[in-house]
């Protein structure tokens, strides 16, 4: 076995054995498990979420998920709250602590004090009978048979176990809130992911030019006007409504045609009943029409159905939806 195969090997028997955890996972689940997340769910205060080592660093991933699903959080080191952090536990909070042994030293001294203060205890970890365990209100069970590391030392295995566990109650509290796509927008503001979540037609469009001619414009003043406000395309209009749409092409193949070109006016050369799409629509729905019709750009209507406007794949592109 050369040393890409080898390397290969070892990469399928460490993604095997990670997977076999986190599915072996499904058999932990109790009715300890529905009553932590009602807790959670029905609490007054926050997810307080401390350990220390890899098990600090998977804490501080599922705060992420809990709070990016609509579950205030907060990560607390285990080390650093018997060092003065533990203030930042208020009353009503949970605190979620994660450890694999369950008797870790730090996670030994901070538990009574949590329990002094009445808070409500989550131990995560894979020794249910250890100090953490035993001391937990609630116990979420993360056993593995072994870890991916040859030597059976590095936390592989165990904290993939963790990081999925706090998957499985940061969605299961998401079902539980109703926690819709509008609701993770909201936490999402910045980056593709938030655009693709609240960004609308109207917004990109309203930073174009808004091209347009009659029926009657001649063949002259659509190059300019298409021209001027660099789009590709303008929009033929009657009075308020919407009767065609130009584009490069249509100019193009309108020339094969060796028409007199003295004589040529929009609506001898207009494609009738173009795409068009609202200005309330989410920027992401225009990305998919353009791409079902392979068009670069549609026509923007208002709620009157009146034209204002074109969404055009380079503005998606701009915005990185692309």
């Amino acid at each position: 076995m050369n040393t890409n195969e080898r390397i290969l090997e070892f990469a399928k028997t460490t993604l095997e054995l990670e997977g076999q955890s986190v599915l072996q996972l499904i058999n932990y689940l109790d009715v300890g498990f529905a009553e932590a997340v009602q807790m959670i769910f029905n609490s007054k205060g926050r997810v307080i979420v401390t350990g220390v080592g890899k098990s600090a660093i998977i804490a501080n991933k599922i705060v992420a998920t809990l709070n990016s699903t609509g579950t205030p959080a907060i990560y607390m080191h285990a080390a650093d709250a018997i060092h003065g952090d533990l203030g930042l536990v208020q009353k009503y909070d949970i605190v979620l602590c994660i450890s694999k042994s369950g008797n870790t030293p730090e996670i030994k001294v901070l538990i009574p004090f949590i329990k002094k203060s009445k808070n409500k205890l989550i131990g995560m970890t894979g020794n249910p009978n250890s100090f953490l365990g035993i001391q937990s209100d609630y116990v979420l069970k993360t056993t593995v048979e072994k870890e991916a590391c040859p030597n059976d030392l590095a936390p592989t295995t165990s904290t993939t176990a963790q990081l999925a566990m706090g998957d499985a109650v940061a969605v299961s509290l998401l079902h539980l809130r109703s926690f819709t796509s509008s609701d993770f927008a909201k936490y999402h503001p910045g980056g593709a992911l938030g655009k693709k979540l609240y960004l609308r037609v109207g917004d990109l469009a309203s930073q174009n030019k808004i091209p347009k001619v009659s029926s009657d414009t001649k063949l002259k003043d659509i190059i300019l006007e298409i021209t001027d406000k660099r789009l590709g395309l303008t929009a033929v209009i009657e009075g308020d409504s919407l009767i065609g749409l130009i584009t490069d092409g249509d100019l193009r193949r309108m020339l094969h045609s060796n028409p007199d070109l003295n004589k040529v006016i929009a609506l001898d050369i207009m494609t009738k009943n173009p795409k068009t799409i609202g200005d309330q629509e989410m920027a992401i729905t225009a990305k998919d029409i353009m791409e079902q019709f392979g068009i670069s750009q549609l026509i923007v209507l208002n709620d009157q159905k009146v034209y204002c406007g074109v969404i055009h794949m380079h503005d998606l592109i701009r915005e990185g939806l692309i």
